[in-house]
């Protein structure tokens, strides 16, 4: 929904019941008010329960009734995750739900009484107020493919953080009993696990020869072939190593565990990242994304769950605001500021925006002759990473326009946004 300011103080008229609630983990309060902001009902809890649920739907039926309401809006200020149930709750009963934002929460607290009290019953009234002023955004209850989209995502990350974790561990390990290892194994691929797995310290190297260890280490799952270079150079580190040699039993067995870890972690991401390419090829935005060169699977992935489908914002811009793009000065009389981006929205997806800029400048032509340009042009040239916070916001205009006008990518296309480059080329 796009609303402007005018169109959300609208919503609220005379008819309409205004609930303000302050969520928590347990119990949440609620307070309502009319268009004016006038106290109608004092805050009352709402267990974080179906019996709170039922209790808090026949209160705003009743309510609705006794002030002769017909509409009502109910305005949240969102903490964590606690508020999702209840989301859902009032969308099947088709009662609508906004957000207020945190920050303006915070500051408007003191407007009442001039004191920094906080407490649940005072966060309510002040949310409640801040609905009827029109201070709230509406948010997107996911369903189906972008709720599995988005669950499948988090669920990604936190694997791959585990798997990170998992890594740093080893590294750890073989720093403290074998730490020439990393000069053998720069990175933890099949023969290096394997590695670790059947022969963990230098002692267990340093006593064999090179189709000893190869024999070893193809008894490893995943692993067939073996490199008898690194296996030699292995064992000519294992020699000279300087490795601790105290405490050896349970160390092989803390290495033994992280070792099967991280490979369980591996196949567990391997096995999600399939199910998620799979559900990301039924949405109807994957046709045309896959037709941007430098847009891989995972991206794709990672794009939906953040975003959703394009089709629910009527004007990139709202994109931008969403990921934090849009700029920012502070200016006052002769005083001109310098611009900067909000940095208010999704960090993951403008943490997503810049990773995948940095290869689409390599593999995407149009990308790349936009770096070059926005980076050389003789007025206003932009230092590398001002482009690239453009070339974001550039991307997420041309997504939108592939998605919802059901075209492919265009580079010409693109590149015909900015006349003087057209002529360059």
């Amino acid at each position: 929904m796009n609303f402007k300011q005018n169109d959300k103080i609208n919503q609220v008229t005379n008819k309409t019941l205004v609930i303000g609630m302050d969520i928590a983990k347990r119990t949440h309060y609620a307070c309502m008010v009319d268009e004016r902001g006038l106290l109608l009902k004092k805050s009352f809890p709402v267990y974080q329960s179906r019996q709170g649920f039922e209790f808090f739907y026949n209160q705003i039926l009743e309510s609705m009734k006794a002030f002769e309401k017909t509409d009502v809006i109910v305005g949240i200020e969102p903490t964590g995750h606690y508020w999702l149930n209840l989301a859902y709750y009032l969308q099947n009963r088709g009662i609508p739900l906004v957000m207020c934002n945190p920050m303006h929460v915070k500051r408007s607290k003191e407007l009442d009484d001039n004191l920094q009290t906080k407490n649940d019953a005072k966060d309510a009234l002040v949310i409640a107020r801040l609905v009827k002023d029109g201070r709230y955004s509406y948010p997107r209850i996911l369903k189906d493919t972008e709720a599995e989209l988005r669950v499948g995502a988090t669920l990604k990350s936190n694997l791959s953080e585990e798997s990170n974790t998992l890594k740093n561990k080893i590294i750890r390990w073989t720093d403290r009993y074998f730490p020439e290892f990393p000069q053998v194994f720069p990175s933890l691929g099949k023969m290096a696990l394997a590695a670790l797995e059947c022969t963990p310290f230098p002692s267990d190297v340093a006593t064999k020869e090179p189709e000893e260890l190869l024999a070893l280490y193809r008894e490893v799952e995943g692993l067939k072939s073996p490199q008898k270079p690194k296996a030699r150079q292995l064992i000519e580190c294992a020699r000279n190593s300087i490795g601790i040699t105290e405490g050896q039993q349970m160390a092989k067995l803390e290495i033994a565990t992280l070792v099967q870890r991280y490979l369980q972690v591996e196949k567990e991401i391997q096995a999600l990242e399939a199910q998620l390419v799979t559900l990301t090829q039924t949405s109807a935005e994957y046709e045309w994304l896959q037709t941007v060169p430098g847009l891989g699977d995972k991206t794709i992935i990672d794009l939906l769950s953040e975003i959703g489908s394009f089709s629910h914002y009527n004007h990139p811009r709202q994109l931008i605001k969403l990921a934090g793009l849009t700029l920012r000065e502070n200016s006052s009389g002769q005083h001109k500021g310098q611009k900067r981006i909000s940095k208010r929205g999704r960090r993951q997806l403008r943490a997503l925006l810049f990773r995948v800029m940095i290869p689409m400048i390599r593999h995407n032509e149009a990308f790349r002759k936009l770096h070059e340009y926005y980076t050389t042009r003789p007025t206003n040239p932009l230092r590398k990473k001002q482009s690239i916070v453009v070339l974001c916001g550039k991307l997420l205009k041309v997504l939108h326009a592939i998605c919802t006008k059901h075209m492919a990518f265009d580079a010409q296309q693109m590149m015909k946004d900015i006349p003087k480059l057209e002529v360059a080329a």
